[in-house]
């Protein structure tokens, strides 16, 4: 059996029923924050699935709410940002379709044990005070600092959105161009992993047809994520972001260790 069928007799109905339930919860926080769909919906799905089938899940939603969230201020906003940020993205997506090879190849907890104390270590010393200031001069080098370490993580996890947020917050990105721009790189990503993986196997005709399905409850929730972001100003804007980064680290550790 393939698809629906054949995911639930391999996992059951109530992994099913949690799956959607995980990325309408992550597709909620991606529209109030602008990311987290994929820290959100693997933390949950990794709870009760394997990682390579929870990775797999997160591939199809994560692409079309990307194309959404890209094109929300329109196309010429969207090409204006791309253009500022070429570096960032080139290195991004090669280096997700270089390290994508190696999610059937490392252990499970020491994926989510680096990526949980990555995250959690981050929005603990922001919300403590440390909040680095990137000059115009140096964005480029940091940029490519960025891209390389974002790209590794979202080749073995579907995960590239925390390094990137960290790189536009610091480099005190308005709120509404940063989403665009984490969206840009989101999509861009998207659409390496989405052929990296139909490449490695990780996508297949049982996760494939799982993961389209869950496109609707992830847009349901994004668009209701929308009239929450909008009355957010930057400060409170950033506060939640990095309350969203610390829970969805810890959880991940949580899921490394217990």
């Amino acid at each position: 059996m393939t698809g629906l069928e054949g995911f639930a007799a391999q996992f059951g109905a109530m992994a099913l029923a949690g799956a959607a339930l995980g990325m309408a919860a992550g597709g909620f926080a991606k529209g109030v924050v602008g990311f987290a769909l994929p820290l959100i919906g693997l933390s949950v799905m990794g709870s009760f699935l394997p990682y390579g089938v929870a990775v797999a899940l997160l591939i199809v939603p994560t692409l079309v709410s990307n194309v959404f969230q890209s094109l929300r201020n329109g196309i010429g906003a969207a090409w204006s940002t791309l253009r500022e940020f070429w570096l960032l993205n080139l290195i991004l997506v090669v280096m997700i379709a270089l390290s994508a090879q190696l999610v059937l190849h490392l252990p499970e907890q020491v994926l989510f044990g680096l990526l949980g104390l990555f995250i959690t270590s981050f929005g603990l010393s922001q919300l403590a005070g440390w909040q680095p200031h990137i000059a115009p001069g140096q964005r480029k080098p940091v940029e490519a600092l960025v891209a390389l370490s974002g790209g590794f993580f979202g080749g073995i996890s579907g995960i590239w959105g925390p390094p990137v947020v960290m790189y536009l917050l610091a480099a005190r990105v308005p709120k509404v161009e940063m989403i665009r721009a984490q969206s840009l790189s989101f999509l861009l990503g998207s659409l390496v992993l989405l052929a990296a993986h139909l490449r490695s196997g990780v996508l297949d005709a049982v996760t494939l047809p799982v993961s389209s399905w869950l496109v609707a409850p992830t847009m349901l929730a994004m668009f209701a994520g929308y009239r929450v972001q909008d009355r957010l100003d930057q400060a409170l804007f950033r506060k939640v972001t990095l309350a969203v980064l610390i829970l969805a680290g810890l959880n991940l550790l949580r899921r490394a260790f217990a």
